[in-house]
C-alpha cells in the first residue's frame, strides 16, 4: 500500500488547552522590574535636574523594549531613545506616550511614519531635510522638530564640524523643519583619561553656540551616556541618555555599587550521567574527565546567547555553588561537572547569569564576568540573549 506524502487534514480542528509554562524548555530570562526602577532612581541622583531619556535600542539591551518602556514611563522617565525607526514604531504601537528620539538617522522611505507616530528624528545629512520637507508638504503638517547630530570625534554619524555652517544654512532655508535639539556621541567616556571627552565637549559646545547665535530655537542639548552621566558633570547639559546603567551594569568597574542587575538567566538540569576517568564530553572531545565524574546536561547554548568562548572556561550555579562548563558549548546544550555539588539532580535550577542562593551556598555570575571570559563587553552579552529565550517579568 502506497503511503501518501501528506495526511488528510481533518475538517474540524479540536481546540487544545494552552500549554503551561512548565511544559516547555526551562531556559528563560527573568526580568526584575523593581531593579529597573531602582536603577532609574540611582541615575537620577547623578543627573540632578538633567532630564533622563533611557536608551532602549536593541530591544532594550535584550530585556524587551515594550515592557521596559512601560515600566520606565510609569516610573516618571522623561523620554526614551532608540536607534531605529522600527524600534520607535514598536514602542508607539505598545502604547508608549513619552517622547521618543530616533538616533540612528536612517529612515529609508519611512518619514511618514516619523510624522504619524510623533517621533523625534535625529538628522545630520542634507538629504534628511529634503525628505522631511516633502512629507510635511504632502501631509500639510506643521514643521517637524528635529535634533541635529554633530560629529565631534566618533567618526561614525553626525554632521562634520567643517560642514556645520552649510547644514545650519540649509536648515534655516527649510521651513518644514524646526531645529529643536542638538546632540553628539562620546567615544571615550568610559576611559580612565577623560581628556578626549573634555575635548569633545569643547567642540560640541562650540557647535551649539554657533547654532544659537543664528537665532535657532535649540530647546535641548544632550551628549551624556551612562559613563558621562556618572563621571562628567559638565556633559549633563539638558538631557542624558543612559543605556547600560539602567539595566544594572556599571559602564566601568568601581564607578558605583548601587546598580542592580535587571536580567537573570536560568535553566534546569535535564540529564545526568556518571562517566569514567578519560571519558570525554561534547563536540570535538575537548575535555576528558581526570577522575570518575558526574556530568549534568543543561538546555542552553550559543543559539541562546551563551558564548561558545565559554567552552571549558565558564561556569554556572547549581544549588548555590559553581559548576564548571566542560566540553564545547553547543547550539542548544552545555555539559557541566557536578561531581562536587552534593545532591545535584534532575530539575535543579541552573543559573547562567545572575545570583543564586541554595543549600550549598550563594554566588553570582555577572555579565561582566561572562564578557571577560568571552573577550567582549557586557553590552554584547545582554543584547546577545536570543529571542528563543522567553522573558518573564517579575515584580519584587
Amino acid at each position: 500500500m502506497a503511503i501518501p506524502f501528506t495526511l488528510p487534514v481533518p475538517r474540524v480542528l479540536r481546540p487544545r488547552r494552552a500549554e503551561p509554562s512548565d511544559a516547555v524548555r526551562p531556559t528563560r530570562a527573568e526580568i526584575n522590574l523593581g531593579h529597573l526602577r531602582h536603577n532609574l532612581r540611582v541615575l537620577r541622583r547623578f543627573a540632578g535636574d538633567t532630564r533622563i531619556f533611557g536608551v532602549l535600542k536593541a530591544d532594550a539591551y535584550g530585556h524587551g523594549a515594550p515592557a521596559m518602556a512601560r515600566t520606565l514611563e510609569r516610573a516618571g522617565i522623561d523620554g526614551v531613545c532608540v536607534a531605529l525607526l522600527e524600534e520607535g514604531v514598536e514602542l508607539r504601537d505598545a502604547g508608549i506616550r513619552v517622547p521618543i528620539v530616533v538616533m540612528g538617522g536612517y529612515y529609508g522611505q519611512g518619514w511618514g511614519e516619523v510624522l504619524a507616530r510623533h517621533l523625534t528624528p535625529v538628522i545630520y545629512d542634507p538629504g534628511h531635510l529634503e525628505s522631511i520637507a516633502r512629507e510635511v508638504r504632502f501631509f500639510e503638517a506643521p514643521p517637524v522638530a528635529v535634533h541635529l547630530k554633530v560629529d565631534t570625534g566618533m567618526s561614525r554619524l553626525g554632521v562634520r564640524l567643517d560642514r556645520l555652517d552649510d547644514m545650519l544654512d540649509r536648515i534655516a532655508r527649510t521651513p518644514e523643519v524646526r531645529l529643536a535639539g542638538m546632540m553628539t556621541h562620546f567615544a571615550n567616556a568610559d576611559a580612565e583619561d577623560l581628556a578626549a571627552t573634555e575635548s569633545q565637549c569643547d567642540l560640541f559646545e562650540g557647535a551649539v553656540h554657533k547654532a544659537r547665535t543664528r537665532g535657532m530655537p535649540i530647546e535641548v542639548v544632550h551628549a551624556a551616556n551612562s559613563a558621562a552621566l556618572m563621571r562628567v558633570p559638565r556633559a549633563h547639559y539638558d538631557m542624558a541618555r543612559p543605556g547600560i546603567g539602567l539595566f544594572g551594569v556599571a559602564p566601568l568597574p568601581g564607578i558605583t555599587r548601587d546598580l542592580r542587575p535587571v536580567m537573570r538567566v536560568r535553566s534546569e538540569i535535564v540529564a545526568t550521567r556518571h562517566i569514567s576517568q578519560g571519558d570525554s564530553a561534547g563536540y570535538s572531545s575537548t575535555w576528558q574527565a581526570s577522575r570518575p565524574s558526574i556530568i549534568a546536561t543543561v538546555p542552553v547554548g550559543y543559539a541562546d546567547g551563551l558564548p561558545r568562548a565559554l567552552s571549558n572556561r565558564g561556569r554556572v550555579l547549581i544549588r548555590g555553588r559553581a559548576a564548571p562548563i566542560v566540553g564545547n558549548v553547543s547550539m542548544d546544550l552545555i555539559t557541566v561537572d557536578v561531581t562536587d555539588i552534593p545532591g545535584a539532580s534532575l530539575r535543579d535550577e541552573v543559573v547562567i547569569l545572575g545570583a543564586q542562593q541554595g543549600v550549598c551556598g550563594s554566588d553570582v555570575i555577572t555579565a561582566e564576568e561572562i564578557a571577560g571570559l568571552a573577550d567582549t563587553i557586557p553590552w554584547e552579552i545582554l543584547t546577545g540573549i536570543s529571542r528563543r529565550v522567553p522573558r518573564f517579568y517579575r515584580e519584587p
